[in-house]
């Protein structure tokens, strides 16, 4: 009876496993939500095969190897994660899960003062190992309600999770409750230590990951930037060379005035101010970045038949660094214009943009109709086009940004208006 009892433990413990790793690894990486499909095949290999090793008598490191290797085949199969960093987060997983398992039986075994605890056919080594295990879903939970947990704040988690655990077992060494050998003690001290460092290189490849992309949306600006200075100084030039020959422009329209012809000296004006319309067209607020940005999807909405009204305070001599300006408003825009393009009814073809300053705390909005709402994930836009340009990373992007100026990214929908808000808290600089 015991034997059968300790194999339906294990794969419910297994699957509780399963599906804590399949939630860890959406908030981690940018794949699908856990589906009822991959969890039931997640849970479902890890019964068979601890079915398996468990008539053939296998040690549990066979298990923990099955388990990691199954569970992080599953998130990129069914979740569409990446393999490789499935399976680095899969591995550090299980260590830190065996780590903090072994912890909470020996301080539980030190606190009642019972080495039964240690052992895991026992009843008590069983309420030790289901303690874990609820508290291992709890924390779950906890992250799974906080779908606006920013980087930093998981980093921080993980970390104090990590070094709790690695203190823990130091601690262990300086008892003389329960006996526990050097090896097993060492054995988990470097296994700690290892997850220490696990999570400082996940962490350093996230900031380098996202290093990467902000370089390539800041090169992008760039080109467009460029773009934009070229036709400028064709205006520029066409303006110049207007007030060149201005005194033979007014020459000829006294000419036509003279002789009562109107309609020509009306041509010929509007002929004159053509270089300079489309000047006068656009918005202008100092910054070069958003100036581009604001004007540039204004062409886009116009060539969409998508109307685009903008309201602009924008403050001037700030720390907010045009990379991060094109991030937020270049993801923003281009997801708000997918999304109008896409409305049959003409009132719903509408974006509207508002930049507003209140104190310190620059305020971006960005409405726009839609036909059906634009998926999300955790929050994050998720664009529907297969060449994602500047909006590639949807709303991460624009969040990564936000986060370096201690703002924050909302989201809301109502009356088929769709509302994103961009809050930024920026200093003024001086200019020498």
């Amino acid at each position: 009876m015991r034997e059968p009892f300790i194999l339906f433990s294990d794969i419910a413990a297994g699957g509780v496993r399963a599906i804590v790793y399949l939630l860890l690894v959406h908030r981690l990486l940018p794949g699908r939500q856990p589906e009822k499909k991959g969890v039931i095949m997640a849970i479902g290999g890890i019964a068979v095969m601890f079915g398996i090793l468990h008539i053939a008598g296998m040690p549990d490191v066979y298990r923990m190897v099955w388990e990691t290797v199954w569970i992080a085949v599953c998130a990129g199969r069914f979740q569409k994660e990446d393999a490789k960093m499935s399976l680095f987060i899969g591995i550090f997983y299980e260590i830190e899960i065996s780590l903090w398992q072994f912890l909470l039986s020996a301080w539980s075994g030190i606190l009642l003062r019972s080495p039964a605890f240690l052992d895991y056919g026992t009843g008590s080594g069983q309420a030790a190992f289901w303690l874990f295990h609820g508290l291992l879903a709890g924390v779950a939970l906890f992250v799974w309600k906080h779908p606006d947990m920013t980087g930093k704040e998981a980093f921080r988690l993980t970390s104090a999770i990590a070094v709790s655990g690695f203190i823990a077992v130091v601690t262990l060494s300086q008892q003389s409750v329960l006996a526990i050998a050097d090896d097993t003690l060492d054995m988990w001290t470097i296994l700690a230590v290892v997850f220490m460092m696990s999570v400082l290189v996940f962490n350093m490849n996230r900031q380098y990951e996202i290093e990467k992309e902000l370089a390539v949306l800041k090169s992008e600006q760039a080109a467009l930037l460029e773009r934009d200075y070229t036709a400028l100084n064709h205006a520029y030039a066409a303006n110049a060379k207007l007030f060149h020959d201005f005194h033979n422009h007014i020459g000829v329209l006294r000419q036509f005035l003279s002789h009562k012809k109107t309609e020509e000296a009306i041509r010929y004006l509007d002929a004159l101010q053509a270089p300079m319309q489309e000047m006068t067209d656009k918005i202008w607020t100092g910054d070069e970045t958003v100036d581009y940005l604001i004007n540039s999807k204004a062409q886009a909405a116009a060539a969409g038949e998508v109307g685009y009204q903008v309201q602009v305070e924008f403050p001037r001599h700030t720390n907010l660094q045009s990379a991060d300006l094109c991030a937020i408003l270049g993801n923003l825009l281009d997801n708000a214009l997918e999304a109008a393009r896409q409305a049959a009814e003409k009132e719903r073809r509408f974006v509207r943009l508002t930049i507003r300053r209140i104190n310190q705390m620059l305020v971006i909005k960005v409405e726009n109709g839609f036909a059906v709402l634009p998926a999300a994930k955790d929050g994050e836009l998720i664009t529907s086009k297969e060449e994602n340009g500047l909006h590639g990373w949807g709303l991460k992007s624009v969040r990564t940004a936000a986060e370096k100026y201690c703002g924050c990214v909302r989201t809301s929908y109502s009356e088929n208006i769709f509302r994103a808000v961009v809050t930024l808290s920026y200093e003024g600089i001086t200019m020498e």
